[in-house]
């Protein structure tokens, strides 16, 4: 008799690839975050978008700034969450210190990179980042075509294409 097979740990809900286009990522974190019960359900529907999103630091805590998670559409009325709301990232006090010090200096910023669920806990990786000039920009996209180009010749194509 077969075994079945073993859930996968990590549930992907929504990624932001721009960021990786924009920003050299220094350092990822993984936070835990405060949430509402409508805001899992949605998340646990793929309702999500880091398209905007940032972490920023008030009073000693961190705060996710512009994530858009859709409202829960069979919540009750008034039971519903507010779809941009900042919602507070739970991370250990000397990661804390350390993305304070970090993030002071010019040029740091906090960018989210994914929310997922691990171990039914809902999680965000967020990156201590710097921001990329447009040269940067033009640099890493020429890499990466001629990584394809001499992917493509030796044969072995990615993303499911044929040769």
């Amino acid at each position: 008799m077969p075994t079945p097979k073993e859930p996968s740990e990590i549930k992907p809900v929504a990624t932001n690839r721009r960021a990786r286009h924009d920003y050299h990522i220094e350092e990822a974190y993984e936070a835990g975050v405060a949430l509402t019960g409508s805001e899992v359900k949605s998340l646990r529907e793929g309702k999500a978008s880091l398209q905007d999103a940032y972490a920023t630091i008030k009073s000693g805590e961190v705060f996710l700034v512009g994530a858009h998670i859709q409202p829960y559409p069979r919540a009750f009325a008034g039971q519903n969450h507010e779809p941009l709301r900042p919602r507070k990232l739970l991370l250990h006090a000397a990661e804390i210190r350390r993305l304070i010090g970090k993030t002071a200096e010019k040029g740091y910023t906090l960018v989210p990179l994914r929310i997922y669920f691990k171990k039914n806990k809902v999680k965000v990786e967020i990156a201590l980042a710097k921001g990329k000039r447009a040269y940067d920009k033009r640099a890493t996209i020429a890499k990466r075509d001629a990584e394809r180009e001499m992917a493509k010749r030796r044969g072995v194509v990615r993303r499911g294409g044929r040769t």
